[in-house]
């Protein structure tokens, strides 16, 4: 038996197009309504056949909903919250796929009193972005963090779950505000770092910018890739779970300052000893299967 026969979608960009594309795959059955606040994004929608119905608003795309899933930068959630709350049916279920879940549940509950929210978190994703860039199997082998309120309605998570597990991804049940604290360390913070070494890079004047990509190693290339995903969703992100991201932010800060006083001061010890703890930690990534063992993450260099 299927967890919900009605979905809806709001927000059609990488999340929401791939969780179309997974339940087309998954569970064909399922009736997807979607909705996205750019009006080009809702054609080719419609062009790509991802949805049985894509509505001109958000109020409309829930009407008739089991589940109802925000795939919309966290700092929107609460308009469009607002924006459904008229149309929303009693027992439906609002989840969202945030990277922050402790200001997103607060948003939810202001707009939606008494409605039945379950935040989820599903750890996937690529640079890219927009309908086009989504595919059905994003979510296979990856985690989905659920963090319910203390009051949610367990048979709410349960379907929740199954839901996510149809679509391949592994199930985890968390508080927000650990989530929160754990994001900021595997997620924001490096985005963070990313964003901030491109852009030096960016403007150091006695370094061109032809340099820069000509000789851009495996570690500033990768660092593009990441620095690559949407401005608007990191944005709100790091607004979103500040609290969390200055605390990591504070300790990355410290360890960084440990590292440049061993190398001022010649302690390869301490050098050896800091890279080789961090050789396990990427051990440990591959044996979870949460990332590629081959050299060079894979590229194929045919």
């Amino acid at each position: 038996m299927l967890p919900f026969a009605r979905v809806t979608i709001i927000g059609l960009g990488l999340i929401g197009s791939s969780l179309a594309r997974a339940i087309r795959a998954e569970m064909p059955t399922v009736a997807i309504t979607g909705h996205d606040a750019r009006a080009d994004v809702c054609a080719r929608v419609v062009h790509l056949g991802l949805c049985d119905d894509v509505t001109d608003t958000a109020g409309a795309a829930v009407i008739d909903a089991d589940l109802v899933i925000l795939c919309v930068p966290v700092g929107a959630m609460g308009e469009v919250a607002a924006g459904i709350r008229d149309d929303l049916p009693a027992d439906a279920i609002v989840s969202d796929v945030g990277s922050s879940k402790a200001s997103v549940f607060a948003a939810l509950a202001e707009h939606l009193p008494g409605r039945r929210i379950v935040p989820a978190h599903p750890v996937a994703g690529t640079e890219y972005s927009g309908p086009d860039a989504g595919f059905a199997t994003l979510f296979k082998g990856r985690w989905c963090i659920l963090t319910p309120p203390a009051d949610a309605d367990s048979a709410d998570v349960t379907r929740l779950s199954a839901f996510w597990e149809r679509l391949g991804a592994q199930i985890e049940i968390m508080d927000a505000r650990h989530h929160d604290l754990v994001l900021a360390v595997t997620s924001h913070l490096p985005h963070l770092i990313a964003y901030t070494i491109v852009g030096t890079a960016s403007d150091l004047e006695a370094v061109t910018e032809s340099e820069v990509i000509k000789y851009s190693a495996g570690g500033f290339r990768d660092f593009t890739r990441i620095a690559a995903s949407d401005p608007t969703m990191w944005r709100d992100v790091f607004l979103a779970n500040k609290d969390a991201v200055l605390e990591m932010l504070q300790r990355f800060t410290e360890d960084l300052t440990a590292l440049q006083r061993a190398i001022r001061w010649g302690d390869g010890d301490t050098l050896f000893d800091r890279f080789a703890r961090t050789r396990a930690v990427r051990r440990s990534i591959i044996e979870q299967g949460q990332d590629d063992e081959r050299p060079d993450f894979g590229r194929s260099h045919a």
